[in-house]
């Protein structure tokens, strides 16, 4: 029998497909089996693949590629962001009182914060020009530094992690401080994770912040924040706690210098005892609201005369 060369090349070409055919298949269910998950339907895959025609191989293939080498790319993409946003000018960032000092990649923090971003430019002749160095005298460093973590390392420590309850306290506190900034820079998420932290802080320690700390932590919060919502829910249920030595007098000075806190302390006690009515003060005995020393018969009269106004009860 005599057979063409282009006969001979077709007659190849349909055997190595063929074989492709199968290796692919084979290699599809051990892919399977060692939990390889180049693409995120292998297991469909492989049961189609089973009974597949020849023609679609080429199709295969390229869903494979595609899902393969589009990981790749992703994390090549990922790769050269990071190496952007890491690279180019550094702005000097002075925080606290201390003026404690960070360098800092502007790309990195332009990225994260874009009213960061704004502060880091000026006007100059209606032109926006960027400036390198930035103070945050009212910010705390110990707040900034978690911050500063995040920013370049993605995550923060969990409080749960830490074994001591005053430690656990302490990064609470850190956590407080850290929230103010993302406040400042209006960065939601991290505030939330911040707000989180705190909270989770101060429930594994067991431990609350007293008067003195939630004076300031209200008075430094801004009007309406969540924070204050907390530092008063904080103090409501302190007050209401009958095994607690807390009461009213205790904040006392959270009253004199925070108008808002009492208003705000007694919608938490209202929220939290679930709108309870009390008795009725116009109703029952009448000594308890009679200006006079305790006695069994409240009508005894004492030495001194009982002048009647122009108006009385008959």
């Amino acid at each position: 029998m005599v057979i063409s060369v282009m006969s001979l090349h077709q007659h190849m070409q349909s055997k190595w497909t063929v074989s492709c055919t199968l290796r692919f298949v084979i290699w599809l269910k051990m892919s399977i089996e060692e939990h390889v998950s180049f693409a995120p339907t292998l297991k469909q895959l492989y049961s189609s693949a089973i009974s597949i025609q020849v023609a679609v191989l080429p199709s295969l293939i390229s869903f494979w590629v595609a899902n393969y080498f589009g990981e790749q790319m992703n994390q090549t993409m990922a790769n050269t962001q990071s190496d952007s946003l890491l690279s180019g000018p550094l702005v000097d960032i002075y925080v606290g009182k201390t003026k404690r000092h960070w360098a800092l990649h502007r790309n990195l923090l332009c990225h994260h914060s874009e009213r960061l971003e704004s502060e880091l430019q000026e006007s100059h002749d209606s032109k926006r020009k960027w400036i390198d160095k930035l103070e945050l005298p009212d910010h705390d460093p110990a707040g900034f530094e978690l911050l500063v973590k995040w920013m370049y390392q993605g995550r923060l420590d969990d409080v749960s992690d830490i074994a001591d309850p005053q430690e656990k306290y302490e990064y609470a506190v850190k956590c407080y401080k850290l929230y103010m900034l993302c406040d400042r820079f209006e960065m939601p998420q991290l505030k939330n994770v911040a707000m989180d932290q705190y909270r989770k802080g101060l429930h594994d320690a067991e431990l609350v912040p007293d008067a003195q700390e939630i004076n300031e932590l209200y008075r430094k919060s801004p009007s309406g924040s969540p924070f204050r919502r907390l530092m008063t829910k904080i103090a409501a249920r302190q007050i209401m706690d009958p095994e607690s030595d807390a009461d009213v007098e205790t904040y006392r000075e959270c009253f004199e210098e925070n108008p808002d806190f009492v208003v705000d302390l007694v919608k938490s006690i209202k929220l939290g005892t679930g709108g309870m009515l009390f008795d009725d003060p116009t109703a029952g005995d009448n000594c308890e609201y009679h200006d006079h020393e305790g006695a069994p018969n409240c009508q005894i009269r004492g030495k001194g005369k009982v002048k009647l106004g122009k108006h009385s009860f008959h």
